[in-house]
């Protein structure tokens, strides 16, 4: 089928600001998660919640680009521009995982320097296809499904939303979306109100939704949790939406994202289930609100408008560049135990090297491949 005569949809240039802004905090979370994994003490402590948020912005957009087009498209046209939008990046940031690997050699890392070049060369085969690994062939020490970039975990629950959803979800009526929707939020409250199990440490593990990115049969929960509310909360925003003028949308949207991200933990580990509340809340209602507030939301300054714009431009190649860089980052801070007050520098470095590298990477090789994919794909 010829996609071509698929026109590209205008953007809601506010939602892709505040997808910039959620980056950044993802950026500025891994940045300070370096200095302690305690739950209890992390910087920017909810930062994770970005990623949920991310799921409720992805199936508000895809519902609003592709909802209307399944008369002139079918699934295999859908995935092709699926995979065109969201996999030369994904190969950008397993190339750049395997180019540093070795570069984060320490002791938060122990696996590293035992890891032979081939076996780093079929790790980058198996993430390129986005194949993932389970603990027992971990080569880093940190277990995860995607070892050479971390965050590509979560694009592979957005793979699975994608073909859900174009085989079998956008053929719901709004009734049966809502019953899917209310299911999840209940999946939700459950995952973060109900202990996980006990630490090391004899503490109750659980109170968040933090996890997803191991491949076993807990994070595979966590994970498909965490995806199947928000994305289709999103999608079902879209259907029943009715957007109303919100002025100064982007500076509220962006100021109530940045306050859920900065709240320190709620609760002790005795009262867990207190962050539970907080995060449930900020998932079922508050994340679909803001999302709502920015599609309703108007842009009246040019400035305002280029904010958005690079944000928007830099918001996935951000999210999937930095956590090579994070890896050695940590790596350092690992080795070497400073204060912040000692290595604010590298805070500063890390931060503007990444978003750099993001912008170099955007510029010159994902848009580029992704126009060249275009015209290769598309063609009937």
């Amino acid at each position: 089928m010829d996609t071509k005569s698929l026109a590209t949809k205008p953007h809601y240039e506010i939602l892709d600001g505040l997808r910039g802004v959620a980056a950044i905090a993802v950026l500025v979370f891994h940045i300070f998660e370096a200095y302690t994994l305690d739950p209890y003490e992390k910087i920017v402590n909810h930062g994770y919640l970005a990623v949920d948020f991310f799921f409720v912005l992805s199936g508000f957009v895809i519902g609003y680009a592709y909802d209307d087009r399944w008369g002139k498209m079918n699934f295999g046209d859908f995935f092709k521009r699926r995979l065109v939008r969201l996999h030369p990046l994904v190969v950008m940031g397993m190339i750049l995982g395997a180019v540093l690997f070795y570069f984060g050699a320490s002791p938060e890392f122990p696996l590293i320097a035992d890891t032979p070049v081939w076996k780093l060369l079929l790790y980058l085969l198996l993430g390129i296809l986005l194949f993932p690994t389970p603990p027992s062939m971990d080569i880093r020490g940190w277990q995860e499904m995607h070892t050479l970039d971390a965050p590509c975990w979560s694009l592979f629950f957005e793979y699975i939303a994608n073909i859900l959803y174009g085989l079998f979800i956008r053929k719901f009526s709004t009734k049966l979306l809502a019953a899917l929707v209310f299911l999840a939020a209940c999946a939700t409250i459950h995952l973060t109100l109900i202990p996980r199990g006990i630490d090391a440490n004899n503490l109750i593990i659980g109170g968040d939704v933090s996890g997803g990115w191991t491949f076993s049969s807990e994070h595979l929960r966590i994970g498909f949790t965490r995806l199947i509310y928000p994305f289709f909360a999103g999608l079902l925003l879209y259907r029943l939406g009715k957007l109303t003028r919100l002025k100064n949308a982007f500076l509220w949207c962006s100021a109530l994202l940045l306050v859920i991200f900065l709240i320190p933990r709620v609760g002790d580990h005795a009262h867990f289930w207190l962050n539970g509340i907080y995060e449930s809340v900020v998932i079922i209602l508050i994340f679909p609100l803001i999302v709502y507030m920015g599609a309703s939301g108007e842009i009246k300054g040019k400035y305002t408008s280029k904010i958005c714009k690079f944000l928007g431009d830099i918001s996935y190649p951000v999210y999937i560049v930095n956590y090579p860089i994070i890896y050695i980052w940590t790596g350092y801070i690992s080795k070497t135990r400073p204060t912040f007050a000692e290595s604010y520098w590298g805070v500063i470095l890390v931060f503007v090297a990444t978003v750099a590298l993001s912008y170099i990477s955007l510029k010159l090789y994902d848009e580029p491949v992704r126009k060249w994919l275009k015209k290769k794909v598309f063609i009937a």
